[in-house]
Parts: structure tokens; C-alpha cells; sequence
């Protein structure tokens, strides 16, 4: 017997909003270590906030909304509101009853900024990665580092010279011409006959988005900046590849299962991969005296590098450079540097997650700050992505 196709409306739902999410749906274990990790973050959260005043949104409906956006990349925090309004899975893994009201894009926006510093989203890394599930699944001992290009939201045409007593882009391409220095006194102005009309001016504003050929022209960070993100800079991979207006990310991962135990962004430049690893080795294990080891590649093959490393108590499992390496037959003889060599590989699959899921491939926010920020959180969304699979092994 075919059915009808009628549609009854029905004024109230009886079924509760957790027995509608799968029993064996990986968010309910990522909600669950999420959850908990926030609530040991309590102390963190009430000293960001006064105690008088109109509530704000709470900082873990905040946190909870921002992974879902990374996780299931929603482009936009308009979208993310969009969806949070029809999509019962995304209400409650926000924390959401299903008649609560959506927040507006922007104050969401604004108070999502102001509570995810790079700070606080390392505290936020650093409350899961110590979760009692989680912690045992982490190495303390070995480790690889790596750095990837992120690219900059703002255009080549908007990397322009550098002009002495005004902010980059006081002329851009976009704006009119700037007034000329001539003097229009009353008393110096030619008398002009008057007109019956006054003509209409013809349109002196060049197109925004105008051709602009830069062949033959050098530019480089020290003449030139971005007039759209001043903290971007302009930087190329390697040998053959072209510049683009980027920013560098490096992440610290633990070699066992590869989760990412430390994050961080920095201008792009030559040097920027070295101390970024200097500097997470030495924040995640802080005066270590135990003999730790760093997996990297070739890039951080430099006489300096390793010897900061071996003063740290850490051993350069660096890969060798064809001529002139800091690395010597003391650390390629033990099997464990072939082992470091294998598994370092293993920091391209974050890289490769944040940039086709988590939306890094080019950055949409501006300004180092807000883009280390987003760097780090995105590198603990990553982490959790891989936490249901690996708790039911």
C-alpha cells in the first residue's frame, strides 16, 4: 500500500535532544573529553571575566561552537550561526536546548576574539592533551617538529613601498589621488568667470582591482608592506617556487601516536623554523633533564640549532644535509635516529587536516595575533579529530 505523502505539523517534540545523536557517533567522545577538559579550566575562566555586569556567552559554548566550525568546516561564523539554528547535532555538542536562541554572528565574532588568545588556546591544547584518556596515549620522550607556510589574507597588489611618516596604504591603488600642495588662497586663486551650472566632475577614482604589472620591479619586506595585513610577509618555500604574502606555523608533535603537543605562528623568514622549535621544546618540557629527541629535516641541519639542542639535554635527530651537517656518525650509528627519520614524516598529516579541513590553507583572519590563535585552536581540533578512533583501539 503506498503512503500518503501528508504533512502533519506537531506543535511539541517529546523526544530529548541527546537521544536523537547516535550512541556510537564520535562527536559524544570528543564532547565528553572536551567537556571535561573545560571544566578544569574553570579557574582560567573566572579570572577573564568581572564579577558585575550583563553575562556575556559562556567561554565554553564559545570553545565548543569554534570546533565544531574547524571540524566540520564552516566557512563563516554567519554560517556557523546559520547552521546552529536548524542543526539539532550542533546544538547539543554546542550545549544548546532546542528552543534557545542563536546568538548574532558578530557578537559571537567578538566574543570569540576576545576570549581565544594564543594563550588561551594553548591552555585549551593543554587541558586535553592532559586529560586522563589522552595523557597515556602521549610520548614524553620523543618528538618531531616541522613548519608549514599559511597564506596571508591579502593580495600581492596590496604589497606596496613603504612611505616615511604614514601608515602602508595612505595611497592605495583603490584611493583617489592625494591633493597637490598648491596654494588656493582667496588671495593667490586666478579669478575664474562663474559659471551658470556647475559641470559635473568627470570620475577621478581609479578601479579597485586594477591591472597591475610588476614585472621588473624588486620589492622585499624591507622596502615594502602589506597595506591589508602589515604582519604578513613575503616569503617562497624553496628554489623555483613563487613569493607569496604568508605566515609561517610550526607545530611540536610526539612521535607515539602523533598528536600535536605544542603550536605556534610566526612572521615567515629563514630563521623562523628554528626558533619556533627552540621555543616549543622549551615551553612543553621546561628545565628537562632528561634526554629527550627531535626528528626534523634538512631545513634544520645548522651548526647553531644543534648545539642549542644537545646544551637542552635534547638529541638532533636532524636529517643529514649532502654537505657540511652539524650531524655526526654519534647520532646516525644508534637505530632509534632511523626510527625519528620515519616517524617525523608523520607531521605533514596535521599540516595536511588543518589546511583541507580546519581551513588554513589561507588564513581569513589578519593580524599575527588572531592568526596564532586560530593556528593553535585549529592544531587541538586536530588532535581531537584523531581521539575517537584511537580511544576504542
Amino acid at each position: 500500500m503506498r503512503g500518503a505523502d501528508e504533512t502533519g505539523g506537531s506543535l511539541f517534540s517529546y523526544v530529548d535532544i541527546e537521544a536523537r545523536i547516535p550512541a556510537r557517533h564520535p562527536l559524544r567522545q570528543i564532547r565528553r573529553v572536551v567537556n571535561e577538559a573545560l571544566a578544569s579550566l574553570d579557574a582560567e575562566f573566572e579570572t577573564l571575566y568581572a564579577p558585575e555586569g550583563r553575562p556575556s556567552i559562556p567561554p565554553e559554548r564559545l570553545i565548543r561552537a569554534s570546533l565544531l566550525q574547524i571540524l566540520f568546516s564552516v566557512r563563516s561564523e554567519r554560517q556557523l550561526m546559520e547552521q546552529m539554528d536548524y542543526n539539532l547535532m550542533f546544538r547539543w555538542f554546542v550545549g544548546l536546548g532546542i528552543d534557545d536562541a542563536v546568538w548574532v554572528p558578530t557578537v559571537f565574532t567578538k566574543n570569540r576574539d576576545w576570549l581565544l588568545t594564543t594563550d588561551m588556546a594553548r591552555k585549551v591544547m593543554g587541558a586535553i592533551l592532559a586529560h586522563r584518556e589522552v595523557a597515556p596515549l602521549l610520548s614524553d620522550e620523543h618528538f618531531s617538529v616541522d613548519g608549514t607556510l599559511i597564506k596571508a589574507w591579502a593580495s600581492m597588489k596590496s604589497f606596496q613601498p613603504k612611505t616615511e611618516g604614514s601608515p602602508p596604504g595612505a595611497d592605495g591603488p583603490g584611493d583617489p589621488p592625494g591633493d597637490t600642495d598648491q596654494d588656493t588662497s582667496p588671495d593667490t586663486a586666478p579669478a575664474q568667470p562663474e559659471a551658470e551650472t556647475v559641470p559635473m566632475p568627470s570620475p577621478s577614482r581609479r578601479h579597485r582591482n586594477a591591472e597591475v604589472d610588476f614585472r621588473g620591479e624588486k620589492r622585499s619586506n624591507a622596502t615594502h608592506a602589506s597595506i591589508t595585513d602589515p604582519d604578513a610577509r613575503l616569503f617562497r618555500k624553496s628554489q623555483g617556487t613563487g613569493a607569496l604574502l604568508c605566515y609561517m606555523g610550526h607545530a611540536l608533535m610526539e612521535n607515539r601516536n602523533g598528536f600535536v603537543v605544542q603550536a605556534d605562528l610566526t612572521r615567515a623568514d629563514g630563521h623562523a623554523e628554528r626558533r619556533a622549535a627552540l621555543d616549543m621544546i622549551h615551553r612543553h618540557s621546561p628545565g628537562s633533564t632528561r634526554r629527550l629527541t627531535l626528528g626534523a629535516d634538512k631545513g634544520y641541519d645548522s651548526a647553531d640549532f644543534v648545539a642549542d639542542l644537545r646544551q637542552a639535554h635534547v638529541t638532533p635527530h636532524v636529517a643529514q644535509k649532502a654537505r657540511h651537517s652539524a650531524i655526526d656518525g654519534r647520532t646516525t650509528r644508534h637505530p632509534g635516529y632511523a626510527l625519528s627519520q620515519t616517524r617525523r614524516k608523520k607531521i605533514e598529516e596535521p599540516f595536511g587536516w588543518a589546511k583541507t579541513v580546519g581551513g588554513m590553507a589561507q588564513t581569513v583572519y589578519r593580524g599575527l595575533d588572531r592568526v596564532a590563535a586560530r593556528f593553535t585552536f585549529t592544531m587541538a581540533a586536530c588532535n581531537l579529530a584523531r581521539l575517537p578512533k584511537l580511544l576504542a583501539a
